[in-house]
């Protein structure tokens, strides 16, 4: 923990008491700045994450995560801005949706932009996810990302057999019994569309519903298993299961930090998909002032390495164009995230998006899965 950090967040406290003396505010104040509620994926809401901000600040630090960015938006949606003050989603949520229906508010530029500058070069200011869709406003702070397609275990598929045919890997009855499906629809979803041959992130047509819905039954068919990541990665380690999907650097680097290196997230040479979270502040009508401090917190290059790391999820950070930060990371640890091939397969890679029709194509989905 740096002094500064410790100094801000002290420095921010005694604001937040100066405050709370005012008749108008004193009610409000008095109730969260001991208080921070946070709706995450996963990683965020580990014990080494918040542990430490919870010894230095002394406050109540609450967090919960969900399978799925819909279901965070939702809840939001739902009135639950009056119980949450950060949340963590992909990146096209903050900048489509949350902002526009006025569910979080923006953050001051003068104090967090100069944290994008010591970041990767793909997240130099102004940073196309974090930011309004007219580019005034900054809306999150980015820091863990990845390719997201698929896995394999190269002692059955080659990295180029896998590379060069990327989603047509999928496309016949070849793979039947030999692949599994991580139970993520919304990431299923895009990748049903992408094995179609059809552009997920754009209104589709009858005929290409009707198209994803036969190929989301022949996928969901002749998967061996749909389940969860840990799950896959016990039968790709063992050879039950020869590749998987959804899945990507994430979910891959889990088994490869126990030294399975053949167990490879795969970025085709096509269509390639990935991620990058923001964190935004929510539009609670009764804000906790620790909100913005834990957002610079976690820039340090020593919780920035925490985050990549943290109990179950393993991720790169935005954070790692900081040479404090990159000398963190161990050899193996760089291994396990497949930093090497990195930013080759970040520039080949689409960003991940909202489906326009995903109501209906979820539904589709769901009838795959009702019919397996």
């Amino acid at each position: 923990m740096t002094d500064f950090s410790r100094r801000s967040i002290l420095k921010m406290m005694g604001a937040g008491a100066l405050a709370a003396s005012a008749p108008w505010s004193r009610q409000a104040f008095a109730a969260r700045d001991k208080e921070l509620n946070i709706l995450c994926w996963e990683g965020y809401n580990s014990a080494e994450v918040l542990d430490p901000y919870r010894k230095l600040t002394g406050a109540e630090v609450k967090a919960e995560s969900a399978t799925n960015d819909p279901t965070m938006v939702n809840k939001l949606r739902a009135g639950e801005t009056k119980v949450w003050d950060l949340i963590n989603v992909n990146n096209p949520w903050a900048r489509k949706m949350l902002y526009p229906e006025h569910l979080i508010k923006p953050l001051d530029r003068k104090v967090f932009e100069p944290f994008f500058e010591k970041m990767l070069p793909d997240f130099k200011p102004p940073y196309k996810w974090a930011m309004s869709d007219d580019g005034k406003d900054l809306l999150g702070m980015a820091q863990r990302f990845g390719p997201f397609s698929f896995v394999v275990n190269t002692d059955k598929i080659s990295k180029k057999t896998a590379e060069e045919q990327g989603w047509k890997l999928w496309a016949d009855d070849s793979l039947k019994g030999k692949y599994g499906m991580q139970e993520s629809d919304d990431w299923n979803v895009a990748d049903i569309f992408m094995i179609a041959g059809i552009d997920p992130y754009k209104p589709h047509t009858d005929e290409e519903m009707r198209k994803f819905g036969e190929t989301a039954k022949r996928i969901i068919g002749n998967a061996k298993m749909v389940t969860d990541i840990a799950t896959l990665n016990q039968a790709i380690v063992s050879g039950e299961i020869s590749c998987y999907l959804s899945g990507g650097t994430y979910t891959a680097s889990l088994a490869r930090a126990d030294g399975n290196d053949n167990i490879l997230a795969v970025s085709p040479l096509k269509g390639a998909l990935m991620w990058v979270e923001i964190t935004s502040l929510v539009n609670n009508p009764n804000p906790s002032p620790l909100a913005a401090e834990f957002l610079k917190w976690v820039q340090n290059p020593e919780v920035a390495h925490t985050v990549a790391f943290a109990e179950g999820t393993f991720n790169p950070v935005a954070q790692m164009g900081n040479p404090d930060c990159l000398k963190l990371f161990t050899k193996d640890e760089l291994d396990a995230i497949q930093f090497d091939t990195l930013e080759e397969e970040m520039s080949r890679s689409r960003a991940y998006d909202i489906v326009p029709d995903y109501d209906k194509a979820h539904d589709l989905l769901v009838e795959a899965k009702r019919t397996r």
